[in-house]
């Protein structure tokens, strides 16, 4: 079967990484690529910090791997998959397990492959419905959510989109609770509540760190089926917190006890493009279908992405170049690590 053309379509041509990707120290970081539904009977292209990468499956998982041929140089992601080897859409070349060139179709049987034909493979992982990639040596592991291994949650997947904004804006994104009268007025936003209280770091659990809050959210037809309630405005205890790089997690909590928690995960395609996806965790009865269950959030993230496609350029990192008050602490501290991190200009006012 031929690989699906949509996927690769949508990369920049040129990818810009002269800001951010550039930087060593994010290779070394696990970074969700791909749903592992999406990756099946064909290859599938993808972008990662600049890199154009191949992903197929075999036997034994998914590899990853440079999408150009060691022959010719051709996108791999163009080419089939067959009896669980990659094929060259060019020369017809194979590769199989741990990226080995297994068949090279103008040699005789018995000449084996030059021992160069073999694809440098990436580091590779499958978990939460996701494939994750990491593109150097590991210096952190995949952020860890306990509810995946709670018999009393389910997990409902959402398709990995590409959105023209910089992973940078969207982990602030996420971690700020002050755009929620503005921005999501269509789903679960007040505009009469937009003070915000105190803001206080701490370790959350799991390695995450970030803040815990209340919310009165607006609780319309499609809000209800996410909130399990029937009032107009439901109170949500909630939490939001990052795991470097771009990793966010957010939990709610309503009164009745249900939990719905969100991975939040930007993944840099480049600078100033990046793949979106999110799973939510919730300890509901099931009685409502995963598709109800995500539609309202679904609906969060198009307003994200509506205004966040609105800026340009990578958000900067020193905590000089932009404005911050208290409610923005968050934020703040998550750049400041950042910015540690990646090797960044210094960060001191």
């Amino acid at each position: 079967m031929t690989a699906p053309s949509s996927a690769t379509d949508l990369l920049p041509q040129r990818p810009r990484t002269e800001q951010l990707c550039h930087r060593p120290i994010l290779r070394d970081s696990w970074y969700a690529v791909a749903g592992s539904l999406d990756v099946g009977d064909a290859p599938v292209g993808a972008m990662l910090l600049g890199q154009r990468i191949v992903l197929y499956r075999t036997a034994t998982g998914v590899i990853a791997a440079p999408d150009r041929c060691p022959h010719r140089e051709a996108p791999l992601s163009k080419g089939t998959v067959e009896d669980g080897c990659l094929v060259c859409p060019y020369h017809g070349w194979n590769f199989g397990d741990g990226g080995r060139c297994v068949r090279v179709p103008s040699s005789a049987e018995h000449v084996p492959p030059p021992p160069k034909a073999h694809l440098q493979t990436f580091r590779c992982e499958e978990r939460y419905g996701l494939v994750w990639v990491c593109l150097g040596t590991p210096t952190r592991d995949i952020p860890r959510i306990a509810h995946e291994d709670d018999r009393t949650f389910r997990r409902i997947n959402t398709p990995v989109e590409v959105w023209r904004t910089s992973a940078t804006r969207m982990a602030d994104n996420f971690l700020d609770i002050t755009h929620f009268p503005w921005v999501h007025t269509g789903t679960f936003g007040r505009r009469q509540d937009t003070l915000v209280p105190k803001v206080e770091l701490e370790d959350l659990d799991d390695g995450w760190y970030g803040y815990c809050y209340e919310v009165r959210a607006n609780n319309d037809s499609l809000g209800s089926l996410a909130s399990g309630q029937t009032g107009s405005v439901v109170e949500r205890a909630m939490s939001s917190g990052f795991h470097l790089p771009f990793d966010v997690r957010s939990t709610i909590r309503y009164a009745s006890g249900l939990e719905h928690i969100l991975l939040l995960l930007s993944t840099p395609i480049d600078d100033v493009t990046s793949y979106f996806t999110f799973v939510v965790w919730r300890n509901d009865d099931f009685s409502v279908s995963a598709q109800d269950i995500i539609r309202f959030d679904l609906a969060i993230g198009a307003e994200d992405k509506r205004m966040l496609e609105m800026l340009d350029g990578v958000l900067p990192l020193d905590q000089t170049s932009l404005v911050s008050v208290q409610a923005d602490k968050c934020s703040v501290e998550w750049r400041r690590r950042l910015a540690e991190h990646v090797g960044a200009a210094p960060t001191s006012a």
